[in-house]
């Protein structure tokens, strides 16, 4: 395999890994392994791949008995079609460089109160009243779409961006045919981690909601609301005694890596995807994550426009590592069609700056 292309992601992995171990040590903290929503990164990554894993083959081995009789022959068949020792390395070291990237990101985001004491809320906010001609944005937003059934559905959104980061990697990552396509984004992940950390320390904030609490009381109880008290509480506990908790510290307002990282998704989906339904639904889960943002106050604009830029430095960077070109078309080579009597019919040729090979 040409290991050059995995380059940029193990380098990141390996910053990321030396700085949390380092700070750890300078600030006297404690490192720890984030809880997600299917517990902590290393169960909830290899369940999701697994979940994947039988999502590729049954279909297929279905598809070829034409029916539900003597199936294990041919899922054997697609197994090994499929699943060739490159792929298998790309999900390895794929998966690991996004751990430990994220693992180390989250532990340095948690370090900030103790490195970083000043926030630029105020001037923040001044800037989004300037902006929306003199009002605060989420007043506006709270008018306008009201505080009942919108609530509902943007918290649902931007909730459900916490499954949709895992569930995108092991997609790309299992489900594409051009192996160089999920190395592709699993790259331009680790850059967005990286890249949004360094913002948290260039102008740290905590957002509208930590910052002005008394525009978001009349909202009503959702996963968001529940979502933000839960990280307040977080705060408290890491601030007042980082060893004694298990928690992290997980507030930072600038720049919003919701936004990068759908942005992301999109763009990728963009070059990447056939199918004109995908990529429409990837740009609403923009639109809408955005809205999202300013609705429940967890980002100023400048956090959503700070975002999208580093969403499209990680899809820009991520291809020159990997050989792609963003001014490509790889629609059909990454994704195809998703019928499974063509994507097991041939696999399309990798881009030419890149070969992934044995």
């Amino acid at each position: 395999m040409t290991w050059r292309a995995y380059g940029l992601a193990v380098a990141l992995a390996i910053v990321m890994g030396v700085l949390s171990v380092s700070a750890a040590a300078i600030l006297d903290l404690p490192l720890r392994d984030p809880e997600g929503t299917l517990g902590p990164s290393w169960v909830r990554l290899p369940l999701i791949v697994a979940g994947c894993f039988l999502a590729d083959v049954v279909p297929r081995g279905i598809f070829r008995a034409r029916g539900v009789r003597n199936l294990l022959p041919h899922f054997r068949d697609v197994v090994r079609e499929r699943w060739t020792r490159a792929r298998i390395s790309l999900l390895v070291v794929g998966l690991g460089c996004f751990y430990l990237t994220y693992v180390g990101y989250r532990n340095l985001k948690s370090f900030l109160p103790f490195a970083r004491e000043n926030n630029h809320d105020e001037a923040l906010a001044e800037l989004d009243r300037w902006l929306a001609f003199g009002h605060d944005p989420a007043p506006l937003l709270h008018d306008l779409l009201g505080t009942g059934v919108s609530a509902h559905v943007l918290s649902f959104i931007y909730i459900g961006y916490l499954l949709f980061v895992p569930v995108s990697l092991a997609a790309w990552l299992v489900w594409s045919r051009n192996l160089a396509g999920g190395l592709w984004y699993c790259t331009a992940l680790c850059l967005n981690w990286c890249l949004g950390l360094a913002s948290y320390y260039v102008l740290p904030s905590m957002g509208p909601v930590f910052a002005e609490p008394s525009l978001f009381w009349d909202l009503p109880d959702t996963g968001v609301k529940a979502l933000q008290a839960a990280l307040w509480d977080n705060r408290f506990e890491v601030i007042s005694d980082p060893h004694a908790t298990a928690s992290v510290f997980g507030i930072a307002g600038f720049a919003s890596l919701h936004v990068s990282v759908v942005f992301t998704a999109a763009l990728m989906a963009h070059h990447t995807v056939r199918s004109a339904w995908v990529r429409m639904g990837m740009w609403a889960f923009l639109a809408t994550t955005i809205l999202a943002t300013i609705y429940f106050g967890w980002h100023y604009i400048a956090d959503d426009v700070a975002g999208l830029a580093i969403g499209w430095l990680s899809v820009w960077l991520g291809a020159v590592a990997t050989g792609h070109s963003v001014r490509g078309n790889y629609r059909g080579k990454v994704f195809g069609s998703g019928r499974p009597e063509e994507e097991l019919a041939h696999v399309e040729p990798e881009p030419k700056r890149l070969t992934v090979t044995h």
